[in-house]
């Protein structure tokens, strides 16, 4: 029997589990107002602003503009969970510099995608269990390393300061004095316990 959610699967030798915040979030609504309309009767190329200031003159002026909505986050650290596997790529075209890529796109993606609503994102860290096996011969060693020396569940759950994992190698907690909501990474303290992690893996520190 397996556990966790069940979707609809493609296999690959990369995937990536949804994120999800250390703590909970409180969403809040901002009112737009957009003082041009957007769809209108005016159209074709050779347009020019006078047509569209003498059709903006005849419209009823309430019906010129929309109100919207956008949902702000004043902060969330986000946790997100992904998986590489060896067995799965050695049946791809996947290579050493395509996961040099990944983790370069992983760290970087967020500062060539900028936006109103996400200005602020960023990577504050990206851990890499590597397995690397433990067997004193080189090519059972290696095999060791394609299966994998540790359950992903073992390496992957993190304590905080609300919920305890026994033996987790990363402890995500806001700090003591921090009494409200968290609204920024400094509020938080990450630790890293290398001591525990399983025999054959080792841990990767980028960011």
């Amino acid at each position: 029997m397996s556990t966790g959610p069940n979707a609809g699967q493609v296999r690959g030798p990369v995937q990536v589990a949804f994120s999800r915040s250390v703590h909970p979030i409180m969403p809040i609504d901002a009112s737009i107002t957009r003082m041009a309309v957007a769809d209108n009767e005016i159209r074709g190329a050779n347009v020019g602003s006078a047509q569209f200031k003498e059709w903006e003159d005849s419209q009823p002026e309430d019906e010129l503009r929309t109100m919207g909505r956008k949902a702000l986050i004043p902060y969330g650290l986000y946790a997100c969970k992904g998986f590489i596997s060896a067995h799965l790529a050695s049946g791809t075209a996947f290579s050493d510099d395509d996961l040099s890529h990944l983790w370069d796109a992983l760290l970087n993606m967020w500062d060539h995608d900028r936006s109103a609503s996400k200005g602020m994102m960023s990577c504050r860290g990206l851990y890499v269990f590597k397995h690397v096996g433990t067997d004193s011969d080189e090519k059972q060693r290696v095999r060791q390393a394609m299966l994998g020396c540790a359950p992903a569940h073992r390496l992957l759950d993190f304590s905080t300061d609300r919920r305890a994992v026994p033996g987790a190698i990363v402890d995500i907690r806001k700090r003591d004095d921090i009494e409200s909501s968290p609204r920024s990474f400094g509020d938080y303290v990450v630790t890293v316990r290398e001591d525990r992690l399983p025999a054959g893996v080792e841990l990767i520190a980028m960011g």
